[in-house]
């Protein structure tokens, strides 16, 4: 007999454990789970079953797997939980003694320190895993310090969060590191690639953020010191595998008064400081600073012994290769096998015509990493300096001035600096006229500008002034735009995500209409909206005469309104009996008889007699009309009523023409009937009309022939390929009538 199985020994049941039972089993509180989770990397699981992994009745809503929770079981950060839950008690106790001085002393001296070294250790395994998980950390970091200090968060997490990442950035700019940005209405993407990993993250804006409520900060902020521990290992082997010194020196006072970057200063390692006997370089060690000459005085002791050990290891590697040398035979000449320093290999071209194109190695990195290394640029007051100078900085510019209030560390301060080549700026040009009254400037001097404030209030010849869209610009397209395209006032070309590509069929801001529409939309564009505009300007036309009318028709009933009584008027009276007996009497009857004939036209309405047959005497004694006769008679007067259908058109059309014409617009071009062609339509239009039936019909015989299946497959796609198709018709709809009324102003 087979062994009967214990229920929730096994399957789902034992695979899953609930959030409740880990926190049993941890012996720790709900918060401090939390945050044990986030450190170790620990997320909620969805069985297949819910009724299969909860071993109670009641239906549990968050489920882990049993083996995180056994692995953290022996996590090193439990005790330090247990022993802040310990230290609370004994604060509580104190406090309920009215002993306030011993509570603060034992918070001060016996909180318990968390460590998350070893948890970056586990849970990156090596360098490029960590650098492909900075995305998130480094979005977080960058939010937090740009928020203001408060209870939820300090002052110290957002002091390091935002020398964190100026270290940061201070690397990109020295290594040339950055790639590509975007400006976007939740912030500044950045894009750098390090080891041949992309990083992208996100910048906010910096303005005044208010912090709400409705946020747990308790939350971000596990998050925050987890991600400040990660940057920290990460700029410290970034720093390390250039030769640099981390930290690096840090001036705060030029950071108090604004410094941002240039309140670092970076310095590289001297020889031989990576041996175990060599004391620090530079910055903290435990604490405090190292003393420089002590450094020195024991390098320079040193140095003699390394000069000679690498003197004896180039004289052996000298040899080497000449016997190697010797060994080969000849050389060939200097000139065949001669290779530039840093040059780059060239992958030679493959040698079957099935096999792959290996793509060849470029320069361009390395070109527009010195983007604006040639330039003096100035950053006026209403610009952003942040992130142009990182920008800048990034791609080669050393010499970036602004003004001293804007903070310390600039190249020059003074606008009317002849060094500056390039000035960006942020507002229009003003009249002349709009600027307020200033001493003019001398006559050796070609500049007007203000004496009293010393800025310029015109242009300083031989400068270029552009608008900070171009440094985003330049650096995505990397290499230098037009300027005079990005001049101040000047409608800037459409800033794209440099991540996007543009696909076939979607509508691309870049390029011109005629390279992307369809054969004829622009006329039929055209056409539509010309008889839209003309439709628009008859119908406010016909309203305005339509109140005209009820205008004048409410001025006569007034005229005619006296009081509520009806007056006779014997002169008005006496002209219509004079008016009737003028009246020719056309079929002999007096006016009796001609009040006893009933009127039988008919108004609209039902007579006495409707239903009911009226002989006409007249038509038994009229002969008959053969029935080809009176086809005929029946073809001419829908001819008839045709030409006058015609007639109406062309009345219409005409008034439509002298409309365009008033407002200044082309004539309208002639309707086109729904069916053929007409005879205004030309071939091209003809041809055009007869290639789409063509193709409808051809899609229709093929999806004949495809499964139910395949069918509602291909319906989906037309019907996603028609709205994509819509959506850039009216993009181009749209910039085609923004072009049109910018070439009419």
């Amino acid at each position: 007999m087979a062994k009967i199985k214990k229920k929730g020994t096994s399957g789902q049941a034992k695979n899953f454990i609930t959030r409740s039972q880990a926190i049993r089993k941890l012996q720790i509180s709900l918060s401090d789970f939390r945050r044990l989770c986030i450190f170790k990397g620990i997320y909620p699981r969805e069985p297949r079953s819910r009724k299969k992994a909860s071993k109670s009745s009641t239906p549990a809503t968050t489920f882990y797997y049993t083996k995180d929770i056994q692995y953290i079981l022996h996590e090193p950060l439990l005790r330090k939980f247990r022993e802040h839950k310990t230290l609370a008690r004994k604060i509580t106790k104190y406090l309920g003694r009215n002993e306030i001085s011993e509570a603060a002393r034992l918070e001060r001296n016996s909180k318990p320190r968390l460590s998350l070294d070893h948890i970056i250790k586990e849970r990156y395994p090596t360098f490029v895993d960590a650098l492909r998980d900075l995305d998130d950390a480094l979005s977080m970091l960058f939010l937090f310090a740009n928020l203001p200090a408060t209870s939820a968060v300090p002052t110290k997490t957002v002091a390091r969060c935002q020398r964190l990442c100026l270290e940061f950035q201070s690397y990109l700019i020295v290594t040339r590191s950055l790639r590509k940005s975007f400006l976007s209405i939740k912030g500044i993407y950045y894009q750098a690639t390090i080891q041949g990993q992309d990083i992208l993250w996100l910048v906010p804006y910096q303005f005044v953020q208010r912090v709400t409520g409705d946020v747990d900060f308790r939350i971000m902020t596990t998050f925050v010191q987890f991600y400040m521990t990660l940057l920290g290992f990460v700029n410290f082997r970034l720093y390390t595998s250039i030769g640099l010194v981390y930290p690096p020196k840090f001036n705060l006072n030029s950071s108090e008064n604004g410094g941002e970057l240039r309140a670092f200063t970076l310095e590289g390692r001297l020889i031989g400081a990576g041996t175990k006997d060599d004391p620090p370089t530079n910055g903290l060690a435990n604490g405090a600073r190292s003393e420089p000459g002590k450094v020195r005085k024991a390098n320079d002791a040193k140095r003699p012994e390394k000069e000679e050990a690498l003197s004896k290891v180039v004289r052996r590697i000298a040899v080497d290769e000449e016997n190697q040398r010797d060994s080969d035979g000849p050389a060939e000449p200097e000139e065949q096998n001669h290779t530039p320093e840093g040059a780059i290999d060239v992958f030679d071209a493959p040698i079957s015509a099935d096999a792959d194109i290996l793509p060849q190695p470029a320069l361009a990195a390395d070109a527009a990493a010195s983007l604006f290394a040639p330039f003096t640029v100035y950053l006026s007051r209403e610009t952003p300096r942040t992130p142009l100078e990182f920008l800048l900085r990034a791609f080669g510019c050393n010499r970036i001035g602004w003004d001293a209030v804007c903070g310390d560390g600039a190249f020059t301060t003074d606008e009317l600096d002849p060094v500056i080549t390039h000035q960006v700026v942020d507002r229009p040009p003003l009249p002349a006229e709009a600027l307020p009254a200033t001493e003019t400037a001398t006559d050796g001097d070609s500049t007007a500008h203000d004496t009293r404030n010393g800025r310029s209030r015109t242009r300083v010849p031989g400068r270029i002034y552009v608008q900070p869209q171009w440094i985003w610009d330049c650096v995505n397209a990397g290499k230098l735009l037009a300027a005079d395209l990005y001049g101040p006032g000047a409608e800037l070309p459409p800033h794209l995500s440099p991540w996007v590509k543009p696909k076939k069929g979607q509508y691309d801001p870049t390029l011109p209409l005629v390279d992307q529409e369809d054969e004829g939309e622009a006329e039929d564009v055209d056409d539509e909206d010309r008889e839209r505009l003309v439709d628009g300007r008859a119908g406010s036309a016909s309203s305005k005469g339509r109140l005209l009318a009820g205008a004048s028709q409410d001025e006569e009933e007034e005229d005619d309104d006296d009081g509520g009584m009806d007056v006779a008027d014997d002169d008005t009276s006496d002209e219509a009996d004079a008016r009737e007996a003028d009246e020719p009497n056309w079929g002999g009857a007096d006016d009796s008889e001609r009040e006893e004939v009933p009127d039988k036209r008919n108004w609209g309405g039902a007579d006495d007699s409707e239903g009911e047959e009226i002989p006409d005497e007249r038509a038994e004694d009229q002969p008959r009309v053969p029935q080809h006769l009176d086809d005929r008679v029946i073809h001419e007067e829908e001819d008839d009523d045709a030409g006058d259908a015609e007639q109406d058109d062309e009345t219409t059309r005409h008034q439509k023409e002298l409309e365009a014409e008033a407002a200044g617009l082309p004539p309208p071009a002639p309707k086109r009937s729904a069916g053929a062609a007409s005879k205004g339509e030309t071939a091209t239009a003809k041809k055009r009309r007869l290639a789409k039936a063509r193709q409808e019909e051809e899609l229709e015989r093929r999806k004949m022939m495809m499964s139910r299946k395949k069918r509602k497959m291909l319906d989906k796609m037309l019907y996603s390929n028609r709205k994509k198709d819509d959506e850039a018709l009216a993009l181009r709809k749209k910039r085609r009538r923004i072009e049109r009324e910018k070439g009419a102003g």
